[in-house]
């Protein structure tokens, strides 16, 4: 392979297969290749169960699990925010294409015991149990801004500037007392358990897939837990099983007890599967050398902290911002 390229992608992992997207679509020539026999490195989708299992040294999966190929499960399932940096790196990629979008039917937040569900609109934000009376008030007309203000219309900022105040601005306008403060920005080395389940999480309408943020605060920690859901409608398990997925950042010598407070939400486990993995970063930016590194994934259940690491790294390799000005705002438009 006698050739010469301006970029060299090493490994098929989430981050790498972006960058590598991104810069191809920029018009530079680049190889990628992997030293594995399967694409996705840490971040990498198994299948058949059968290998899962085999991966945690586990023995083989019984007949209760139907048939092994039925299942696909993630290494570090993470969800997508709906107008989030990867849906548009993705629609800038070409590759959503290839891809079909669903929702998750629910995010929580665990406050004093139990979970609760995050309002999204009006009529949630009226009858959550997060909320006092008056409380559930100013935290409706805080959504109503939210969901009625563009940032390129200053008509609609109502006397708040977003580019020049910061989320404590917008809490102190509409008065939001510390607890709504801290499930709103909650909700929105790496210790991981993958949990095989066979019903939907306790207390959660029976969603088949859902996000369960739990506050540091809540747990006298200085990391949230995070738990995440999906299910046999994804097509990633057998018909009646779920996926369920709960992390944190280790700060003490025993992580799995760490992880314990969500690990008791989801209720009888079947099978769980248990890593650590340390949180890597580079040593220096890698301009001197031209070889840029990426960060380890870290415990969150959604991509925009992926997201900012490939935008760091384009910026480092290339010398220039990537414009979201080029991206396509709409799925489809990816073919114009």
């Amino acid at each position: 392979m006698d050739e010469e390229y301006d970029a060299i992608v090493l490994g098929t992992g989430l981050k790498e297969c972006i960058l590598s997207g991104m810069l191809s679509v920029s018009g530079k020539k680049v190889l990628h290749v992997d030293r594995n026999k399967y694409y996705g490195g840490e971040s990498a989708s198994i299948t058949p169960l059968e290998d899962f299992f085999g991966l945690f040294k586990a023995p083989p999966p019984d007949k209760m699990y139907g048939r092994g190929r039925d299942w696909n499960v993630d290494l570090i399932p993470k969800f997508l925010m709906a107008d989030g940096l990867l849906v548009k790196l993705l629609i800038h990629t070409g590759v959503t294409r290839y891809l079909d979008f669903k929702s998750i039917e629910g995010s929580y937040v665990y406050k004093s015991g139990k979970i609760s569900k995050v309002p999204i609109d009006h009529r949630e934000a009226l009858s959550s149990d997060l909320m006092g009376l008056f409380e559930k008030r100013r935290f409706k007309n805080f959504l109503s801004w939210v969901q009625t203000m563009q940032e390129d219309d200053p008509t609609t900022w109502d006397g708040l500037d977003p580019f020049s105040n910061n989320m404590s601005g917008l809490y102190d306008k509409f008065n939001l007392e510390a607890n709504t403060r801290d499930f709103t920005g909650h909700a929105l080395a790496l210790h991981r358990a993958i949990c095989l389940l066979n019903h939907p999480i306790p207390g959660t309408n029976d969603a088949l897939s859902t996000q369960i943020i739990i506050p540091q605060k809540q747990v006298n920690r200085k990391s949230d837990i995070y738990v995440s859901l999906v299910s046999y409608t994804h097509q990633v398990a057998s018909k009646g099983w779920f996926i369920a997925m709960v992390s944190t950042t280790v700060e003490t010598a025993n992580p799995e007890l760490e992880i314990k407070p969500g690990l008791d939400l989801l209720g009888p486990i079947a099978q769980k599967f248990v890593s650590i993995s340390n949180y890597l970063q580079p040593t220096d930016n890698g301009l001197d050398s031209q070889i840029f590194i990426s960060t380890s994934y870290d415990a969150t259940t959604h991509f925009e902290t992926t997201c900012m690491d490939v935008l760091d790294i384009f910026k480092r390799a290339t010398g220039e911002e990537f414009d979201f000005n080029k991206v396509k705002q709409e799925l489809g438009d990816e073919d114009q």
